[in-house]
């Protein structure tokens, strides 16, 4: 077990090579442990103690929505591809070529990076690919930063869960600041950095301030915004608040500040007991003490939060804490979606009886919305005209500048759960993106498609 001690805080973490001592404390059976064994081959797992003892409810097993959200489910796998597994588990090959085969055949077939993440999102500059990089809008650029490809606990539904599974080519990641640098010199409509995941919040304050530090030089006034992406608000507060390098931390974060550029933190909540522990309002505040703003984001999931008032009670207790909702994704085409994807027509109805029932200080939340190859498609309505009953969409944020806002219809499927299963309306052979779009996957063009 890697245990740390950071200043009386004991961190935790648990993985599949010592899952045995947090099954046998939970009381797990026997038949459960297994299968998060075949499971765990497959999927990347990884906890911590704080999830395990403030966040789940072991009284409520399997159908807790944070165990689900952190301990991979029978369902994620189909029965083929589970037995394959599980037969060579049995077997005692546990550890052997076979199984390797079977689990990458598996992952490979999950579509490990959608929306063509990396064929068209990887910036090519001056002949040369920019690892670790993504440019998909013209103002805002993705920057994973080697240190920070990992996570305090992985989510089971994470759309980049190719990140964790040892796989190098599905792995993105940036060694060093200095390419991502004269990138963004020689790219001024660049206004905006997102530093993002695994979860840049596993860095320590050296290494956070070596990632930072680089953004705020002279020569990039034209980049107004430093977003990070992050769970560590929910999976680990004490990241701010007791932890040996907290003050430190808070004080490299500060620096963007500083340096009179908006920080963001994009805080990944995914069920409102993630809110509940008093630390979480504490490590808030802190944050929000140097000036940063916590906007939040969630994907709707299958199992964990597909009620609207799980959404009302989430988004009430954020705007209380000084958090601003702003995001209702749609779960990607990706991983184990087929046990995770809601519905588009229910995604709609559930969002819609959320939002309608909290105060316009909640109502910030924008979706349902599919990060998709074109762009965020949100879809706005459900409507019918004459026989035909459509769903009504736009792109609020676009590959192409030209496509933003712009409404687009598709025919009514209750049964669509992704942008790629929905049929043009009104008799239309395609959308109006999708000949730009070929254009651009034939080509193999990274970021923005410009005309």
């Amino acid at each position: 077990m890697t245990q740390k001690e950071r200043n009386g805080v004991k961190f935790k973490q648990y993985t599949l090579q010592n899952i045995d001592e947090i099954l046998q404390l939970q009381q797990l059976t026997e038949h459960q442990r297994f299968e998060l064994e075949v499971l765990a081959r497959v999927f990347p797992f990884k906890t911590n103690r704080y999830v395990v003892d403030e966040l789940i409810d072991w009284h409520n097993i399997p159908e807790d929505p944070i165990y689900q959200l952190t301990f991979p489910q029978r369902g994620m796998l189909s029965d083929a591809e589970y037995d394959r597994v599980a037969e060579i588990v049995r077997s005692g090959n546990g550890s052997g070529e076979q199984l390797a085969a079977a689990v990458d055949e598996i992952r490979y077939n999950l579509n490990p990076h959608p929306a063509g993440q990396m064929e068209m999102n990887v910036p090519v500059w001056e002949g040369e690919r920019i690892e670790g990089v993504q440019h998909k809008y013209d103002e805002t650029a993705l920057f994973f930063p080697q240190a920070g490809q990992t996570c305090h606990a992985y989510c089971t539904f994470c759309f980049r869960w190719a990140q964790f599974v040892g796989i190098d080519e599905l792995r993105f990641a940036a060694p060093n600041m200095d390419r991502f640098v004269q990138y963004l010199k020689a790219h001024p409509e660049i206004t905006d950095v997102l530093i993002t995941g695994g979860d840049p919040m596993v860095m320590n304050s050296k290494m956070l301030r070596k990632v930072i530090e680089p953004l705020l030089d002279p020569e990039l006034e034209h980049l107004q915004n430093i977003r990070i992406g992050t769970k560590s608000l929910a999976y680990w507060p004490h990241k701010y608040v007791d932890e040996r390098d907290a003050p430190e931390v808070l004080e490299a974060l500060a620096a963007v500040v500083k340096a009179g550029k908006h920080l963001a933190i994009m805080a990944h909540f995914n069920h409102h007991r993630e809110l509940d522990p008093p630390i979480v309002a504490e490590a808030a505040q802190r944050l929000q003490a140097i000036g940063a703003v916590i906007r939040t984001q969630s994907p709707l999931i299958r199992h964990i939060n597909d009620d609207p008032k799980v959404w009302e009670k989430m988004w009430e207790r954020q705007v209380q804490l000084g958090m601003v909702p702003y995001y209702m994704f749609v779960e990607r085409d990706t991983g184990a979606r087929d046990y995770f994807a809601v519905p588009l027509a229910e995604a709609y109805q559930i969002y819609r009886e959320a939002i309608r029932n909290v105060s316009g200080l909640a109502r910030t939340a924008r979706g349902p919305s599919m990060s998709a190859t074109p762009g965020k498609v949100e879809i706005q309505g459900i409507a019918e005209v004459g026989n035909e009953k459509f769903f009504v969409l736009r792109l609020i944020q676009a590959r192409n500048a030209e496509w933003v806002q712009r409404p687009f219809f598709a025919r009514f499927d209750p049964d669509a759960t992704w942008l790629n299963q929905l049929v043009p309306a009104f008799g239309e052979s395609e959308q109006f993106f999708d000949s730009q779009l070929q254009v651009g996957e034939r080509d193999g063009l990274p970021g923005a498609i410009r005309m």
